[in-house]
């Protein structure tokens, strides 16, 4: 396919330096890869980096996105190999006008020379927000994480010809934001996003009834809550304390947290606290499970919620919007720092308690967020605000 039948041009930027980097897949990684694989074939890559942007041709752009959907082995030998040739034969301007410039990574939208390159180059901006944590909720960010998020939220509201939010409460937080700094509120579509397909397993079980909770240990997650509740277990219950299963790697803004998963001798058979864990044993540990914590401060989206349900396992869950979106009331839902109700739900779902078998009951028929419903909402939002991909 020419250049000038690819109508997208594709910002892959934070997938480079992320496999560059060798980290591991985030759910925003997730995201901007399910775009690499739904317009690939539309597209041209952008790849920004220092405050400059280049376009590569059709060719290259293809062999780059093969990069990300094939498999991430010996990334930066291919990567190199790849770009000596790309980028010699890169752009800085897009080959037209109107082209549709879409985002999905929150990458260098920090940078004053985003918004100038979409403004000369005449470019129909799109991006998807992922949350505005770090400006509702900096406590739980790095510092100076609040001062960037609020550039690139700005930056996106004052260059954008539309936006994609991955749920309706994550643009109700951009609009109350707009409003409040008195920017303007682009055209905005919510679409669910999804994870990875859920493998058919086999229920992972233990010697005793275990709980699960997945994500990032960081300050936000409110792990620290889990982990006191668990020292009171093992104190009441000594062997007969169920097990926590801990999937994420190590964040921030969690010292208190980590401490505890490091020196709490009481905690040492209790808590298993697994970093790196794949698609099927993560499913298999999800649905062997009485339930899913997730005590959360706050969240972009959730996807962790969605997947238990799909697996046919409870959740007890902070009371977030997001998770009211898109969970409805099938959840039990408490306060993030009412200890001792989590405590009490976590004691009734050791056993095959009226409220856990109401969430079984509820749950029947599921449908879980998937890709295809994500794209067919951004397609159909695309068409309606100015002609789709073309533009006409």
């Amino acid at each position: 396919m020419d250049a000038s039948d690819r109508r997208i041009l594709l910002d892959v930027s934070r997938l480079i330096w992320r496999s560059w980097r060798g980290s591991p897949a985030t759910g925003v990684d997730r995201v901007c890869r399910a775009y690499v694989q739904r317009f690939h074939a539309q597209s041209l890559a952008v790849v920004q980096r220092s405050g400059r942007h280049w376009v590569l041709n059709s060719k290259y752009s293809e062999l780059l996105f093969e990069l990300f959907t094939s498999g991430l082995s010996n990334f930066r030998s291919r990567f190199l190999r790849l770009s000596a040739s790309a980028f010699s034969t890169a752009r800085q301007r897009p080959p037209r006008d109107r082209m549709l410039y879409l985002n999905i990574g929150h990458t260098g939208l920090d940078e004053p020379s985003l918004p100038k390159w979409i403004a000369r180059n005449r470019l129909r901006a799109v991006y998807l927000v992922h949350d505005l944590i770090p400006l509702l909720h900096p406590e739980y960010c790095r510092p100076g994480e609040e001062a960037k998020h609020r550039l690139r939220m700005a930056n996106v509201l004052k260059s954008a010809h539309g936006l994609i939010g991955n749920s309706q409460a994550t643009i109700d937080d951009l609009a109350f934001f707009a409003a409040a700094n008195g920017l303007p509120m682009p055209p905005a579509v919510a679409a669910w996003i999804a994870g990875s397909q859920i493998p058919s397993v086999r229920a992972k079980t233990f010697d005793k009834p275990h709980f699960i909770t997945v994500g990032t240990i960081e300050g936000r997650k409110n792990h620290s809550l889990l982990l006191h509740i668990w020292k009171r277990l093992v104190r009441q219950y000594g062997l007969d304390a169920p097990l926590l299963v801990i999937i994420g790697q190590r964040g921030w803004e969690a010292s208190h947290a980590l401490a505890m998963l490091d020196r709490a001798v009481d905690l040492k058979d209790h808590v298993l606290e697994l970093g790196d864990c794949g698609d099927v044993e993560l499913a298999s540990l999800i649905a062997g499970a009485r339930a899913l914590l997730m005590p959360s401060f706050a969240e972009g989206f959730g996807m962790p919620v969605a997947e238990a349900l799909q697996l046919g396992t409870p959740v007890i869950a902070t009371d977030l919007p997001v998770y009211r979106e898109f969970a409805g009331g099938i959840p039990t839902y408490l306060d993030a720092i009412d200890g001792a109700g989590w405590m009490s739900a976590i004691l009734d779902f050791t056993g095959d308690s009226l409220e856990r078998k109401r969430q079984l009951q509820a749950m029947q028929g599921y449908k879980v967020p998937d890709w295809k419903s994500h794209f067919d909402r951004v397609l159909e939002w695309l068409a309606a605000i100015n002609g789709g991909l073309d533009g006409r």
